[in-house]
């Protein structure tokens, strides 16, 4: 249990810091725009899967994790270390990208923290549901009874990618409460107070994906 804890700290640490990190850093007109953000996600999905993958299966998401745990594959105990490792790395990773832009003499007011706009709270809700939603059935039917292991973490990892590229320009696409939760906490102001829909949306969009896969895509033993 230890190990498999350790393994989602690390992993979590290093999504929220290369993902928010290339968000804060290249996210400018000059910078590497959605797509680059978008691919900083979904590599660092990849490399996590090929390295903690065998240890903890690489969840680094409680929206990940809650899903797992509805259709069984892990108990209430392996749930509450999971969601405790991987909120404890997002801080760790948003730590240290503070740590960075500081020592850099760069502005801490952008820190990779999620926020809409144009949308209302409903339509923010709708979009993370609808990504959430995707992108947990892709893993529920990869990491399945049918899916295919050795190809598991390119097809999540793209599947990262595919949905931040429609997401960042309406939610700043989230699809995980805890990568949502500490940049939120560091920045303050309307971004706290927006953390509810990144935290519902998610895990329901999670439950519902899980469901789905159980029950008409027969991801399940």
């Amino acid at each position: 249990m230890l190990k498999k804890g350790i393994a989602e700290f690390i992993g979590t640490f290093v999504l929220v810091l290369f993902g928010t990190g290339t968000a804060v850093l290249g996210g400018g007109i000059d910078g590497i725009g959605t797509f680059g953000i978008a691919l900083a996600f979904g590599l660092s999905i990849v490399a996590m899967a090929y390295s903690i993958g065998t240890i903890s299966g690489c969840h680094v998401n409680p929206a990940v994790s809650i899903a797992m745990f509805v259709n069984k594959r892990m108990n209430a105990r392996e749930l509450s270390c999971y969601l405790l490792a991987q909120v404890l790395g997002a801080f760790l990773g948003t730590a240290t990208l503070v740590t960075f832009l500081k020592l850099s003499n760069m502005s801490i007011e952008n820190v990779g923290q999620n926020g809409f706009v144009n949308l209302e709270f409903s339509g923010a809700f709708l979009v993370e549901f609808v990504l959430t939603f995707v992108f947990i059935l892709v893993i529920m039917v990869v990491t399945g009874k049918n899916g295919n292991a050795s190809l598991a973490g390119l097809v999540i990892g793209f599947t990262l990618v595919l949905v931040h590229l429609l997401g960042i320009p309406l939610t700043g696409s989230s699809v995980n409460p805890a990568r949502s939760l500490a940049p939120a906490l560091f920045a303050g102001g309307e971004a706290v107070s927006q953390l509810w829909v990144y935290f519902a949306a998610p895990i329901l969009g999670g439950i519902i994906a899980a469901l789905v896969g159980k029950f008409v895509l027969n991801t399940e033993k």
